[in-house]
């Protein structure tokens, strides 16, 4: 049988190949006499995946208030397991640019090239690269930091409890103590106008809005409604008084005391004219004692002072009388 090249269909120059280059990944098989079953890297990094524990944002960048995935975590959080499933990795700088921006701070790009060794000798290869500023002489360091951390994170896929592997987790210059107080002196001047003027409309604001007060009360002058009822002179105006002492919220001790005073008014009212002061006295007296032990009331002399607010000897005939009365029907 013969076969017949048959003519493209493009009969122009013939285009240059295109050769494209070399890729950031690349293996190197185990070397010879590596024992047949020693597993392959690939197999030991899919056993590194299964046992590799999350890792959450623990840590917290103060200056800027972010949280982030520290590379102190996610290596103790990968020891075990690399170690367990014999792999390890074996870094180097592939390439490194340093620049300065502004006065103080070193920006720093590099490419990492790390060579991930299995349990046989093969090698997995991986170029990652890193970025990271410093006001001092860490922006390498730290660059070196965020390549390694997030070759763990993509290469052995390692768990972050559900959240993203974003922004949060990127380094940043950090300001150093003297250029950190500079800055915040400069914030303080800055604020220290606005919350003067922020201050005065806040008084304005209060002497517009406050409202006018009232004048102080007056206290009016208190009624001493016991006098008014002593000085009585019928019983129209004892009635008013003991009324206007209910109103004014006098207690009832205070309202059984001026009933005894109309009571004791009411009985010199009614006894005889006639009598000497000292005898009326006398009698009334030796009367309210009386009723007091046939009622076995032993506090007479301070019940009597307590309503009237004098002594028994110091009262009036009219005032024994009606406490007698008191007595005797409350017996």
């Amino acid at each position: 049988m013969t076969v017949t090249t048959l003519p493209t269909a493009h009969t122009g120059p013939t285009a240059p190949s295109f050769t494209p280059a070399p890729a950031d990944v690349t293996y190197e098989p185990a070397p010879a006499g590596a024992p047949a079953d020693a597993p392959r890297v690939f197999t030991a990094i899919n056993s590194v995946m299964r046992d590799a524990m999350p890792v959450g944002k623990n840590q917290r960048n103060t200056q800027q208030n972010y949280a982030f995935r520290g590379i102190d975590d996610v290596m103790s959080a990968m020891a075990g397991p690399l170690r367990e499933h014999g792999v390890f990795i074996l870094p180097s700088i592939a390439s490194h640019r340093a620049e300065r921006r502004g006065e103080k701070v070193t920006h720093v790009v590099i490419r990492m090239r790390y060579r991930v060794y299995g349990p046989a000798g093969d090698c997995l290869i991986a170029d990652v690269p890193g970025e990271a500023s410093d006001f001092a002489d860490k922006a390498t360091n730290k660059a070196q930091s965020a390549a390694l951390k997030y070759l763990l994170f993509t290469l052995f896929m390692l768990p972050v409890d559900g959240r993203s592997i974003d922004d949060g987790d990127r380094h940043h210059p950090e300001v150093p103590t003297e250029h950190r107080a500079e800055r915040q002196e400069q914030q303080r001047r800055q604020q220290r106008p606005q919350r003067q003027q922020q201050s005065r409309r806040g008084q304005r604001a209060d002497a517009e809005t406050a409202a006018p007060q009232a004048p102080p009360r007056q206290e009016q002058p208190r009624r001493d409604f016991k006098a008014e009822a002593e000085a009585a002179t019928g019983e129209e105006q004892f009635t008013a008084i003991r009324a206007a002492a209910a109103s004014a919220g006098a207690p009832p001790e205070y309202l059984a005391a001026l009933d005894a005073i109309a009571d004791g008014k009411r009985a010199d009212l009614r006894a005889p004219q006639h009598a000497p002061a000292a005898v009326n006295m006398a009698g009334a007296e030796e009367a309210l004692r009386l009723a007091a032990s046939r009622a076995h009331l032993r506090t007479l002399d301070a019940d009597f002072e307590q309503v009237y607010g004098v002594p028994i000897a110091q009262a009036s005939a009219v005032q024994l009388h009606a406490f007698r009365k008191k007595i005797e029907g409350a017996a």
